[in-house]
């Protein structure tokens, strides 16, 4: 008979089970913890695209609300201005922006296809920065240019568009956020010396 935690982890993602048997025991040895929740944990995945000087721009609006949904499985959300801006030519209550935010199985599944195609795929691709954690431990990756996602056609990438990746974590100290993400496998930058 299978137990009920040994049924739930075969449905789960790969990386999630891989968080689980594997990453998570390694953690707890090396921070020297002895309580499964003092170790870090992805939280969520928010992916944002700003619209910048083209929010009136419906072609640009569908392209980016296109391109977040085939590469989340999520239709995203509408970000509106919160204060007028008269230098940016900005309304409070205009469309500024995107988002989608990614939690559980389909966070990890997102986060498997962006470490393992999405960034071998990035021309010139040297590794992310270390550099792009926050106060709080929580990383942001930002990306260029949308075509480097295998989901979508060549014809979906005509109107470009950058994304930005925020990876919110739970943990008790930010430093080990950095030692969460590279035993996921995100490619960091080598130091140079």
């Amino acid at each position: 008979m299978v137990k009920k935690a040994d049924k739930m982890l075969t449905t789960r993602s790969r990386l999630y089970q891989l968080y689980m048997t594997v990453i998570v025991p390694e953690l707890m040895t090396e921070l020297k913890v002895s309580n499964l929740f003092e170790v870090p944990k992805l939280d969520k995945i928010v992916i944002n695209s700003g619209l910048g000087k083209s929010k009136d721009d419906k072609k640009v609006i569908d392209a980016a609300v296109n391109t977040l949904t085939k590469i989340t499985g999520q239709a995203p959300v509408p970000t509106m201005a919160k204060k007028s801006i008269a230098s940016f030519k900005l309304r409070e209550g205009n469309q500024i922006g995107i988002k989608v935010t990614l939690r559980k199985d389909r966070m990890y599944d997102f986060l498997d296809r962006l470490i393992n195609i999405v960034l071998p795929r990035l021309r010139d691709f040297h590794g992310v920065s270390v550099k792009a954690f926050d106060k709080q431990g929580n990383y942001s990756l930002g990306l260029v240019d949308q075509s480097v996602f295998p989901e979508l056609t060549f014809d979906e990438t005509i109107v470009a568009h950058g994304l930005q990746v925020n990876f919110v974590f739970k943990a008790k100290n930010p430093e080990h956020n950095l030692i969460l993400l590279k035993k996921f496998g995100m490619p960091f930058e080598k130091e140079i010396k």
